[in-house]
C-alpha cells in the first residue's frame, strides 16, 4: 500500500533480527492482493444479482470501472451510481437519484476529549511546529505613553536562547521602537500596541533568520 513503505521495511528489519529469512514482493514474485478480481465480482453479481448497484470501496477511477462492470453484468445503467464524499443517495418509488454534495463531509480530526480542532488550530500547530514561536512581553503606562518595563523575548523552536542573546537583544529594540512610535502617533489602546509589536518582531525575525515563527505579542497596561 502506498505509504506503507517504511512500515513494511521496519517489520521485515525486525523478523530478521530474529533470524527469520523474509521472502517478499521485493525479491520474489509472491505479492497477493488483498482485493477481488473482476471475474470475483462478476460471480458476486451474478449471485446477488442487485437491482441498485453503487461501488463503494477505492478510488474514484476504480469505483467507476467497478459500475461498469456492474452494468456489464446485467444491472440496469440508471440503477448503478458512482458517489463520493457528501453525495447522498435515495432510494425512491421511480428508482435511484444521487444528490450531489447534500451533506457536509471531509476530514474531522479530534483532539483527545476537546472534541473536533478546526482548520486554524491546525494551521497554528503546523506554524509552531515548522518554525517555533516568539513571545513579546511589554508592560506599559497609557496614560503617559511609557514603557514601564520590557519587552522580554521569550522563545522556543526559533532559536537556543543561550547562544542568540544579541538577535534576541536586537529583537526586543524592535518592539520597544514599534512601542515608543505608536505612542509618538497617539495610540493608547492595547490592540493597537500589540499589533504593532508583532508586525515589527515579525518582520525582525524574517530579516534576520528568513524563519517565520508564531509572534505572541503580550502588551499589559501598569
Amino acid at each position: 500500500i502506498p505509504g506503507n513503505e517504511a512500515n513494511v521495511s521496519k517489520v521485515i528489519d525486525g523478523l530478521i533480527r530474529l533470524g527469520a529469512e523474509v521472502v517478499h514482493s521485493g525479491i520474489s514474485d509472491v505479492h497477493a492482493t488483498g482485493h477481488a478480481k473482476q471475474e470475483e465480482l462478476k460471480m458476486l453479481l451474478s449471485v446477488a444479482r442487485p437491482e441498485f448497484f453503487v461501488p463503494v470501496h477505492g478510488e474514484y477511477r476504480h469505483m467507476v470501472s467497478h459500475a461498469r462492470l456492474g452494468r456489464t453484468m446485467g444491472i440496469d445503467h440508471d440503477n448503478v451510481a458512482v458517489c463520493e464524499d457528501g453525495d447522498r443517495v435515495v432510494l425512491a418509488d421511480d428508482g435511484l437519484q444521487v444528490e450531489r454534495d447534500a451533506v457536509p463531509a471531509g476530514y474531522l480530526y479530534v483532539d483527545g476529549i476537546v472534541g473536533d480542532v478546526g482548520q486554524g488550530v491546525l494551521r497554528d500547530r503546523q506554524v509552531l511546529a515548522e518554525e517555533g514561536v516568539v513571545v513579546v512581553i511589554v508592560a506599559v503606562d497609557v496614560s503617559n505613553g511609557s514603557i514601564i518595563t520590557g519587552p522580554e523575548i521569550i522563545t522556543r523552536g526559533w532559536v537556543y536562547a543561550p547562544e542568540a542573546e544579541d538577535l534576541l537583544d536586537e529583537c526586543a529594540e524592535q518592539g520597544r521602537a514599534a512601542v515608543s512610535e505608536a505612542f509618538d502617533h497617539g495610540a493608547t489602546d492595547i490592540e493597537t500596541l500589540q499589533r504593532k509589536v508583532r508586525r515589527a518582531a515579525g518582520r525582525f525575525v524574517n530579516a534576520e533568520t528568513k524563519r517565520r515563527p508564531m509572534i505572541v505579542p503580550v502588551v499589559m497596561e501598569a
